[in-house]
């Protein structure tokens, strides 16, 4: 384990699959040693960023170009890189590395899992986006024609080495972007990271991530809370044929959830005030598109991995953040209505 300054480490406490996240400028150079811990050798990299990027593994390495964005997180692209690995001879021993956005980490990290039956993967994640949220976790997946992220399986990386030097390169919109994620933090226990240092937002959404999952792996229970704002997030991602991005419709998300909650009787308008105070503090949209069908709305939502008892939303309340089921149609079109 690597726990030496200057750069912040975060314990992801899971027993026999506990790994670190390790926060800061440069630790990219910190692979060859995890990959000589792990005992590989081989590596694949799976890289959507330019070949300098990558850093250097002191092993025999395949580098495998890839291309961030929801049309290209599909099982086609699982499939390509399965074929990769084997024509390269990838072994259970050895291990794959992704770099690029949170579309690249879920794609490479269902790939990893899925060959040989499992093969250790670390996370080099170069967007906001992933760095506070896709790449933690263990979540992997890819999408259907029918929704988000249905097909997946959960297997946790070995290593996600979040190196802040990436950040510099983003264009402004998908910094923003990335701010989706941490906005939502201020409603499920993280506190209000707006006046802090980018690192510190980091490493508090990274912290707060990890307390979750080490509790609730499976999604049994707790970790429902970090899906705030993104029921309504992915249904407008799907509706609107991803034009919007991941952070763009969680915050739109996240300002629905506190309307919602308010329209329930849960929360106070106060409360629900907030929501969209926050996250038009992080520059992102709080309204939903124009053109975008509340009906249509409605049935992605009830595709939601969540919804086993009618529309589901994890919502604020008197304790908090939870799940609630079975919410009437009716008030959640009429509160869609409010964001036009």
């Amino acid at each position: 384990m690597i726990t030496a300054p200057p750069h912040a480490v975060i314990d992801v406490p899971l027993g026999e699959r506990a790994y670190q996240v390790i926060v800061g400028a440069r630790v990219r150079e910190l692979l060859p040693a995890l990959l000589a811990g792990l005992g590989a050798g081989r590596v694949a990299i799976v890289s959507a960023r330019p070949p300098e990027w990558d850093p250097p593994t002191g092993l025999p390495t395949l580098r495998l170009p890839a291309q961030d964005g929801e049309r290209h997180k599909t099982l086609a692209t699982v499939e390509r890189l399965g074929q990769a690995f084997a024509e390269f001879g990838l072994t259970r021993g050895d291990a794959v590395v992704s770099c690029g956005g949170g579309t690249t980490t879920d794609t490479v990290g269902l790939a990893a899992a899925l060959y040989h039956r499992g093969v250790p993967v670390i996370h080099l994640p170069t967007t906001l986006l992933a760095q506070v949220d896709a790449s933690v976790g263990g979540k992997t997946g890819v999408n259907l024609p029918a929704g988000k992220n249905l097909v997946g399986v959960y297997w946790q990386p070995r290593a996600v080495l979040c190196d802040t030097d990436f950040l510099g390169t983003l264009p402004e919109r998908e910094r923003i972007n990335g701010y989706g994620e941490i906005a939502r933090c201020h409603f499920i226990g993280g506190g209000d990271l707006r006046d802090l240092p980018l690192v510190d937002q980091i490493v508090a959404s990274v912290t707060l991530k990890a307390s979750v999952v080490a509790a609730d792996e499976r999604d049994a229970g707790l970790r429902h809370v970090l899906n705030y704002g993104h029921t309504l997030g992915h249904a407008l991602e799907r509706a609107t044929g991803y034009a919007l991005r991941h952070g763009e419709a969680v915050a739109i998300g996240t300002v629905f959830a506190g309307r919602l909650a308010a329209a329930l009787g849960r929360i106070g308008e106060d409360r629900a005030a907030e929501h969209l105070d926050v996250v038009r503090g992080y520059g992102l949209p709080t309204r939903l598109p124009d053109g975008v069908d509340a009906t249509g709305l409605v049935t992605l939502m009830r595709r939601d991995k969540k919804a086993t008892d009618g529309l589901t939303f994890v919502l604020d309340g008197p304790s908090g953040a939870e799940l609630v089921t079975d919410v009437p149609e009716a008030v959640v079109l009429a509160v869609l209505a409010e964001l036009v």
